[in-house]
């Protein structure tokens, strides 16, 4: 599905004949978007949007990728993406992302690119504050366009840096992709350009093979620029004609190829195993005989809502499955949708599963498959689907003066590069209203008819090798792809329940309110001791977040029976509630947008959750029912337990997992309460399900020890009576409890360890400095802005200078609950033999800030961020959620988040350099993953 990705209801009675007249006419294209075409090619589209403001999103688009590269260019149209980087005509060495770094534009969270097969994209989001930096900002696009640097030097120090980047990928799922992959792509250039290329052509290219790359590609008419943000459209209209109206295409340009996916009568199987593989997953592919059609009428809109109502009924149907008692999979589901190849679609199936039942998994999946082609599904499941398809459009809509500026840019990205209709909200929704109601069964129940077929099939089966897992043969998938007639029974659909809740509710009152003027709070204090705190904000028009929080947690838990409900914790809500399975409450839940989940951490217990305005009581109703009404359900528990157990029990045979592991493991010997980073067979051993069960009711027990959190668009009237009837009905007694620290530290001193996993050439270094020191809030701002500028230097010296590292980082943060505390961290893959050097080189930028401090110009780039970041994050719901939940946990004013913008400006080199003395010339531990010796 192209234009639509989920469901829908709403009744517009519309006379079937109109409609019918309707679809002939073509889908329009969206008023609000400028658009157009230079003489030279070039495609633009520029949106005036304020969301965020004072913001401008600008990317440039090339229709061009590693499926046009020659045999002897293979990495480098990736390999080009890295070089606009690295210095240009206007902004030469590193001056480009220095420049950026100044006005608060971060490298590679903010500013980025990616090459895929068919394009190289790159992402340039700036302030919009003052006409200097947008100007700059187009420079940039311009000389990313047509004036990279490529002298013979920045070339080769940029080999090291993508040959980190190759080495990254390297893997167990790389080496099973490159034998599936010639039959998933069969016979086509697909299956031999993978964007990365091959190591020996990106070790030893000769110099012109990259600019003629850069010449023949990176042309106007194989170009697209988007600008959408807080602008004035005639302005950027014409910067754009000044910056690139003066380029001209080749004069013998090439031609810019599409490649076929051939057809085949066969039906290719892949089964492929590995040592390092840590899921076993199954791809079931029946490829389009023909090209992607374009949408473009009506009509062709009709079929994606028809598609899409078929896709939202077959997932439905696999998720019951996932949430039975015997789930056949972890998760499975199915949609029809793109390949490698922008011009191959396939009808789609997928699972992930225990690797002993991935044959089992695939008969499930060709059932279900089987099952919608011979019996199609019921009314029920379409006016369900309806109901959830229309939801999320006027969702959308209701939204429509909210939306992100990277939302738009994509929407924009997609109708240049495969053209996607952008026709708006506005435009679709009133469209969708009119069209749903005419859709009819027969037409859902058609489409897979024309999806499935014994020709362009393709199975792919991934596992781990290990010993005991018998791998499948060829014949026995064959064998499992044919299904029985009398093995196909209809779908059985079941009533819908009536009502979240079973018992009655006695509603309590409001005793006091309290308001924090600054922090624009309102709390209620209710008649049981819980306490109710919203805030009403305009960010989003059809969002409402919810958080409660009580002290308490596991850590109130004994050693001993910690190991009986630790992994259970998490499955409880697997059991449902008020009597009601999972299933039945999802088919009760569709046609609204509303979630609500518990937790049980170790210092604290509570739920999270989300809803639309209009949902808003049924949010309040499951919040009571996770506090008073928790099944207990063992069947349902054990099928939680099958999932996990498919999805974890292989993780170690991953390299970077078992590095993980192991090094929390030595640090945290000391620790009987570490029980691992994930369920082993003797974990779920421990498990005691009805113990954990009991647990968690004592932990909800005293709703009078919680806050209870609201941000968004709130009806003030609503929530003060969804308050006294759903909140201040919940049990409570007078005890207030605090957050545990039961003393258990990871270990102290200098240590180094070293975890000898894989057999590829890769190493990931991690260097830690932790302990205990009473908190201190300026404190922790000066070390999470050491951590942010000691990043720079890293990426200065290890990547940009040493070409050593493809990616590195570090971080700085201290911590108040459950007992003061600081932590930093520095962390990198490089290859094994250059792990010792970029060690001390990393030490050694670390020891540059302890002797002499940062530099002036580094600290204010972090500043710069900082702000812009504060400004754009101000302005979310979910910022706010999570500043209530540290005022919480850290006991302080809600307001106290106000004093931001102040606190970064009044921050000083000193205070980085006092940290980084005090808290970074202790004792540190380093931990390296090493490949396995041979």
């Amino acid at each position: 599905m192209k234009l639509f990705n989920k469901a829908l209801l709403l009744w517009v009675a519309i006379p079937a004949a109109m409609i019918a007249q309707d679809l002939k006419s073509n889908i329009p294209f969206d008023p609000n978007v400028k658009t157009g075409k230079l003489k030279n090619g070039l495609t633009y589209y520029i949106r005036k949007n304020s969301k965020p403001e004072k913001k401008v999103d600008l990317r440039l688009v090339i229709n061009a990728g590693s499926i046009l590269e020659n045999d002897d260019q293979q990495g480098l149209a990736h390999f080009m993406e890295h070089m606009c980087f690295n210095g240009t005509k206007r902004f030469p060495k590193n001056q480009l992302v220095d420049y950026l770094q100044s006005i608060g534009v971060k490298f590679g969270q903010h500013l980025n690119a990616y090459t895929s097969f068919d394009e190289t994209v790159y992402f340039l989001p700036i302030p919009a504050d003052n006409p200097e930096k947008i100007e700059k900002g187009f420079q940039i696009l311009e000389d990313w366009a047509f004036n990279a640097n490529l002298t013979p030097e920045e070339i080769d120090k940029e080999r090291g840096v993508v040959l980190e980047e190759y080495r990254i990928g390297l893997g167990a799922d790389k080496r099973m992709m490159e034998r599936y992959l010639p039959k998933m792509m069969y016979n086509s250039q697909y299956a031999k350009r993978m964007p990365i290329g091959k190591k020996e052509i990106l070790e030893n290219f000769k110099y012109d093979k990259l600019t003629s790359f850069y010449k023949d590609w990176y042309r106007p008419n194989l170009m697209a620029v988007i600008v959408v943000g807080d602008i004035d459209v005639a302005q950027m209209e014409q910067k754009i004609k000044e910056h690139f109206a003066g380029y001209q295409n080749p004069k013998n340009e090439k031609p810019r190829k599409t490649f076929d996916v051939p057809n085949h009568k066969e039906t290719f199987i892949a089964v492929e195993t590995d040592k390092e593989e840590s899921n076993a997953q199954v791809q079931l592919l029946y490829k389009d005989k023909d090209a992607p059609k374009p949408t473009v009428t009506l009509a062709d809109l009709k079929d994606e809502l028809v598609e899409g109502l078929f896709t939202t009924m077959l997932n439905n149907r696999l998720q019951e499955l996932t949430n039975s008692s015997t789930p056949p999979f972890t998760f499975g589901y199915s949609y029809h949708g793109g390949t490698f190849a922008r011009n191959k679609e396939a009808y789609q199936s997928f699972a992930m599963m225990d690797e002993t039942k991935q044959l089992d998994a695939l008969k499930v999946l060709v059932k279900e498959n089987e099952k919608a082609k011979k019996y199609g599904f019921t009314n029920g499941e379409l006016e369900r689907a309806k109901a959830d398809f229309l939801v999320n459009f006027e969702n959308m809509y209701n939204d429509r003066n909210k939306t992100e500026s990277e939302r738009y840019v994509q929407e924009y990205q997609s109708h240049f590069l495969e053209k996607e209709p952008t026709p708006g909200i506005e435009w679709t929704y009133d469209m969708v209203k009119k069209i749903l109601p005419s859709i009819k069964l027969e037409e859902t129940n058609a489409i897979i008819k024309k999806y499935i077929s014994d020709e362009n099939r393709v199975v792919v089966l991934t596992a781990p090798e290990k010993e005991g897992y018998n791998k499948p043969t060829e014949q026995q998938v064959l064998d499992a792809l044919k299904v029985s007639d009398a093995d196909i029974k209809p779908y059985e659909d079941t009533a819908v329940a009536t009502s979240l809740l079973r018992k009655n509710v006695t509603a309590g009152t409001i005793v006091k309110e309290e308001k924090n003027e600054k922090a624009g709070t309102n709390t209620l204090i209710l008649s049981n001791g819980a306490k109710v705190t919203y805030k009403n904000t305009d960010f989003k028009n059809d969002e409402l977040l919810f958080e409660a929080i009580s002290f308490g947690g596991t850590n109130t838990i004994s050693n001993e029976d910690l190991k009986k409900v630790q992994f259970a914790m998490n499955g409880l809500p697997e059991a449902g509630y008020s009597g009601l399975k999972l299933n039945d409450i999802n088919k009760f839940l569709n046609g609204k947008i509303v979630n609500v989940r518990p937790y049980v951490n170790p210092t604290t217990e509570g739920l999270k959750g989300s809803a639309t305005p209009k949902d808003a009581e049924y949010l309040f109703q499951m919040i009571h029912a996770y506090f008073t009404d928790l099944n207990l359900d063992k069947e349902a528990f054990n099928g939680y337990k099958d999932k996990q157990n498919g999805m974890f029990k292989n993780f170690a045979s991953q390299p970077s997992f078992y590095f993980q592991q192991e090094f929390y493991k030595q640090l945290n010997k000391d620790n009987p309460r570490f029980l691992g980073l994930i369920p082993d067979d003797k974990a779920w051993q421990a498990t005691d399900y009805e113990f954990a069960y009991n647990k968690y009711k004592e932990r909800f027990a005293n709703a009078g020890d919680f806050e209870f959190f609201f941000v968004g668009n709130v009806d003030e009237n609503a929530i003060k009576e969804f308050s006294k009837k759903y909140i201040a009905s919940l049990p409570s007694t007078s005890t207030k409890e605090v957050a545990k620290d039961l003393g258990y530290r990871m270990l102290k001193g200098d240590q180094k360890i070293v975890v000898n996993k894989g057999t590829d050439p890769k190493s990931n270094v991690t260097i830690m400095y932790y302990g205990d020191t009473p908190y201190s809030a300026k404190e922790a701002l000066a070390m999470r802005a050491l951590g942010e500028v000691l990043t720079i230097k890293l990426i200065e010296q290890l990547r940009e200078s040493e070409s050593g590292v493809y990616g590195i980082s570090a971080r700085g943060s201290m911590n108040k609950v459950p007992y003061g505390s600081y932590s930093f961290n520095i962390g990198f893959p490089c290859g094994p033999e250059n792990a010792e050097k970029l060690t001390a080189s990393a030490l050694n930028e670390l020891q540059k800030i302890i002797d002499n401090g940062p530099e002036a110009k580094d600290l204010d780039k972090f500043k710069e961020a900082e702000l812009q970041d504060y400004k754009k994050n101000i302005k979310e719901n979910k910022f706010w959620m999570s500043n209530f939940i540290k005022s919480y946990t850290y006991g302080i004013s809600y307001d106290e988040v106000l004093k931001a913008e102040e606190n970064i400006k009044a921050l000083t080199a000193k205070e980085l350099q006092d940290v980084a003395k005090k808290y970074l010339s202790k004792d540190k531990v380093i931990g390296i993953l090493m490949p396995e010796k041979q």
